[in-house]
């Protein structure tokens, strides 16, 4: 880094009139924070979504550009944003800003609103990964005034006065005063060129600068006015009469200068943007009304408008779309939102198949100009985390669409022998850009902030470009905004909301690479063929978001998608990347165990059944239990066979030995083919680490689900499921931590329903099933029995899911009737659970959904089947949706904000694994207490401070070797 170095060659070029250049930049992140903290928090009516900030800066960057017209007004204009990224500064040193707050929850969807809010009033954005704004703005600033040009910082900090000087001046838009030398010399005692000396000294508490302990702000101006410069007094210290301050500047002369580095401003950053293309334009008044009619700030608007007409007398700053815009991003917004008739038509004969790194420049220029571009990878294989990348595909419109094959080959069979098959002979090579050369290209496109790339399925994609060293983002997933809006409805596919929302028919993958034993790899598809297919994925991707996005505003669920959805694929690519480790040796043990006990059960069944027979064939299971034994309860299925399910088996293996040894037989057969030897085969052998994938929009609840290999079903309560657990191991050096919600669904409930005696119970900290059986059955508490206490649990979890009094006798092995009047003395006894299922069941009826504590929207289409048993299968799901969703909803807040708070607290611990309530992280032995002080915090905290619940949420977190020992 040097201190005021310039690029002349890069200068801006005077205009055609020879006017200098006057260009103004705004420190919109100062402008944001100044806009936060200075208004009450305020919301939109419409959907709740935190805009206190965006309406501050709206009105302050309005009052700028209206007060700044005029001949001494800019002549460019640009507004400088800070990157969320780490900076080189965190390269020099590691605490850098490392006790800085994370930004209040309601501020954060707002930073991308500041940034769409400023270009609908014309004004360029920049960032650039790795500097500060500060760095940008000192880059324009020298670029311009070596040209001859004039700088005005619109900004009063501190920081920035190194940089005023011949040509540099900052505005205080607060009290509308320039900033000049003087004001350096008010606010420092030096000179403009010795601030930097004087800020190395003094440190900086907020960003973290070390400096010279016990040396304040006047001492320093002292210290540098009398020996010129910082080098200078570092080297006469020994000169120092005061001994305290001469060994300060000894001892800690190498943290004084490391601190200069860290607060001098670098002149010489990449510009991500040439100063010609910051001139200064009005806004377009349809698309700056657009902005501000979605945001609601009506009385802006107004103030906007100020009575502008166009020629034909209509206002000026009217909304020229019918449907407002709504996606609070950081770009343009693709096209019109009302689908236009040329848009539904796709041409596949249009997409362009980039091959070489000259039309690669020109497409990602493009995409860099359109702000918002398609984006979708082609891999080898299904998995993310191993996949090799084969090409990629970009759109910026319709029909406008291009793949870039990356590792394509020539099919195994192209480079067959010669005349009689023993002289091999070489295919042409496949003509396609070095992978390598093209992704260099693409990164800063791929990672550029001020460009949305908009994904089906995002996550998949995101991990496959992490493992070339590309971290994209912004994102907008089409996946998860048709699951925001339809969660419960239908498919959240790309080829069926296409089929729905377009009317079209997407090229199906089967098509050019065939199924079964003939199926190809995607890197041996003909690549005018793997064009169109890959192409089209990003253009339909592109053309569904356009639909989609808009309509979150309009049904109120912006909020829900930013907070609960968007985040998300971030945070579970990196939980995929890191796997967790498993110990190969004990699942080897463990499978060849459950074999074993396998034949024996199986033996076994032959013994009672009298003869032998295939242990896995219900149709077989069924002839020995209800055709030669005659048991009782045999009903045929539609297929003609007897049904041999597990609810049939259980009710038989209560009085028959047969039934039991086929129960056992089977749950041992699962665990064997779906954990043990499914892991095994999962394990990457280098690291011996599964790594499984999850699946964002499964449930309707928002629970998640995870796949290849399944984690989230691994039995608890038995034996057999906890020695699988005990297989899941922390690496050397390290401990598994588990993090788990103490019965969080009923603490719900409680809150949900407003249950005044169970948010009694657990704001006391009692144990809920003693306390529910106590308040049911009238027995005191102390010294209660077991069996008193087992019962109510099984009412507590049972009711949720809207238990029948069958469901109870079976679970609890009693009759019916008893099982009855459990239910109705619960019902007595908490009349606010009836209530809220009451409450509950003509919402659903009335709207067709219900909505969890944090607006999402869970659909129930069963509860307008003309089948009543599916109408009550749909009162017993929306009862337990609310609930279940909510808990989905706090655990997803809580991965959210885990990462931040774990590197906030300077850890290396990572989350590794989600199982429906419980979290799993992988710590270093030595930070593990205050790893799980940070975990508990977090959880415990997740729903604040959007909803205040009335009772506590609890976590019950412990660290060991392995995850058994950890639960």
């Amino acid at each position: 880094m040097t201190e005021a170095t310039t690029d002349t060659a890069a200068a801006p070029e005077t205009s055609a009139t020879d006017k200098p250049v006057r260009l103004w930049m705004i420190d919109a992140s100062a402008y944001i924070f100044r806009a936060y903290h200075a208004l009450p928090p305020l919301t939109r009516k419409s959907d709740g979504l935190p805009v206190g900030a965006v309406q501050g800066y709206c009105n302050m960057l309005w009052k700028l550009l209206k007060d700044t017209k005029g001949e001494d007004g800019p002549t460019h204009l640009v507004a400088i944003f800070d990157h969320s990224e780490k900076t080189f500064r965190n390269d020099l040193y590691d605490g850098y800003k490392a006790h800085r707050p994370p930004a209040p929850e309601d501020l954060v969807p707002q930073f991308p609103l500041v940034r769409e809010a400023t270009k609908a009033f014309g004004v360029p954005c920049v960032e650039l990964a790795g500097y500060e704004a500060d760095d940008l703005i000192a880059t324009y600033a020298c670029k311009v005034r070596d040209a001859g040009g004039e700088a005005i910082i619109v900004s009063s900090d501190k920081d920035l006065m190194q940089l005023i000087g011949d040509g540099v001046v900052m505005w205080d838009p607060m009290k509308d005063r320039v900033l000049a030398e003087e004001a350096v010399m008010e606010k420092f005692g030096v000179a403009p060129n010795r601030v930097v000396d004087v800020q190395a000294l003094i440190g900086d508490s907020v960003d973290n600068v070390p400096g010279a302990p016990g040396i304040g702000p006047k001492t320093a101006a002292q210290l540098i006015g009398e020996y010129g410069d910082l080098d200078t007094l570092l080297e006469r210290a020994g000169e120092i009469k005061q001994p305290k301050r001469r060994e300060t500047l000894i001892n800690f002369a190498d943290q004084i200068r490391m601190s200069r580095e860290l607060v001098k401003l670098t002149c010489d950053a990449p510009a991500p943007e040439p100063v010609e293309d910051f001139v200064l334009r009005d806004p377009d008044p349809a698309v700056l009304a657009d902005f501000l009619e979605t945001m609601e700030f009506r009385s802006l608007l107004r103030r906007v408008g100020d009575g502008k007409t166009t020629d034909n007398g209509t206002s000026a700053f009217a909304p020229k779309r019918a449907v407002p815009i709504s996606a609070p991003v950081a770009t343009p917004r693709y096209g019109d939102t009302t689908v236009a008739a040329d848009a539904q038509t796709f041409d596949r004969s249009a997409y362009e198949c980039v091959t070489t790194i000259e039309a690669l420049q020109a497409w990602i220029s493009r995409a860099q100009s359109s702000g918002v571009v398609g984006f979708d990878t082609e891999t080898d294989c299904l998995s993310s985390t191993h996949g090799e990348l084969v090409g990629l595909s970009l759109a910026i419109g319709p029909n406008q669409a291009c793949y870039i094959p990356l590792a394509h080959e020539n099919e195994p069979s192209a480079t067959g022998g010669g005349l009689f098959g023993d002289e091999p002979s070489e295919a042409a090579p496949v003509v396609q850009i070095d992978r390598a050369e093209a992704l260099e290209a693409l990164k800063p496109l791929l990672e550029n902030p001020a460009v949305l790339k908009v994904m089906q399925n995002g996550k998949y994609d995101i991990t496959v470009m992490a493992n070339y060293g590309i971290t994209v983002g912004p994102i907008d997933d089409t996946l998860l905004l048709s699951y925001v809006l339809g969660g419960g409805l239908h498919a959240h596919g790309m080829d069926e909301q296409a089929r729905h929302l377009l009317g079209h028919e997407c090229i199906p993958f089967k098509q050019v690479c065939g199924t079964g034993k003939s199926q190809k790899s995607f890197k041996h598809v003909e690549l005018k063929a793997a064009t169109e297919y890959a192409a089209e994925d990003a253009d339909v991707t592109l053309r569904l978001w356009q639909i989609l996005k808009p309509q979150l505003a309009e049904q109120g669920l912006l909020t829900v998608y930013e907070t609960l959805e968007r985040p998300m694929p971030a945070v579970l690519s990196d939980m995929e990347l890191a796997g967790v480790r498993i110990d190969p040796a004990l699942l080897r043990r463990l499978s060849s165990s459950f074999g074993l006990r396998m034949d024996e059960l199986e033996k076994k069944a032959h013994e009672i059944a009298g003869r032998p027979f295939n242990i896995g064939s219900p149709k077989q299971i069924g002839e020995i239990l209800f055709g030669d034994m005659n048991l009782p309860g045999g009903k045929k299925t539609a297929s003609g066979q007897w049904g041999t399910d597990a609810s049939v088996l259980e009710e038989l293996a209560l009085t028959h030995g047969l039934p039991r040894a086929i129960l056992d037989w089977r749950q041992l057969a699962k665990l064997k083919s779906t954990y043990t030897d499914a892991l095994l085969e999962a394990m990457d052998p280098k690291t011996e680490r599964v790594h499984t994938s999850y699946q964002l929009a499964a449930a309707s609840t928002g629970r998640l689900s995870s796949s290849d290999p399944n984690l989230q079903n691994i039995p608890i309560r038995t034996e057999t499921g906890r020695e699988i657990r005990q297989a899941f191991i922390a690496r050397d050096g390290h401990v598994l931590i588990s993090a788990d919600y103490s019965q969080i669904e009923l603490r719900l409930l409680a809150h949900i329903g407003d249950i005044p005696e169970l948010k009694k119970a657990f704001k006391a900290g009692l144990d809920i099933h003693t306390a529910t059986a106590s308040e049911m059955f009238g027995v005191p508490i102390e010294g209660m029995p077991s069996e008193t206490r087992r019962r109510a649990k099984a009412i507590n979890f049972g009711i949720v899911y809207g238990i029948s009094a069958f469901g109870l006798a079976n679970q609890l092995g009693i009759d019916q009737g008893e099982a009855g009047a459990y239910i109705k003395t619960y019902f007595e006894r908490f009349p606010g659970i009836r209530d809220y299922m009451d409450r509950i069941k003509e919402t659903v009826k009335r709207d067709g959904y219900v909505s969890t504590i944090f607006g999402r929207r869970i659909h129930i289409p069963a509860i307008h089947s003309k089948s009543g048993a599916e109408r009550q299968f749909g009162e017993r799901a929306a009862i337990n949706a609310p609930i279940q969703g909510a808990a989905a909803d706090i655990i997803r807040r809580a991965m959210i904000r885990m990462p931040q708070a774990l590197k906030d607290a300077g850890l290396q611990t990572r989350m590794l694994l989600q199982v429906h309530d419980e979290l799993v992280f992988e710590a270093p032995e030595a930070e593990a207490e205050r790893a799980l002080k940070i975990i508990k915090s977090v959880m415990e905290k997740a729903a604040e401070p959007v909803v205040a619940l009335s009772v506590p949420l609890e976590v019950e977190a412990k660290a060991a070797a392995n995850w058994d020992q950890a639960h």
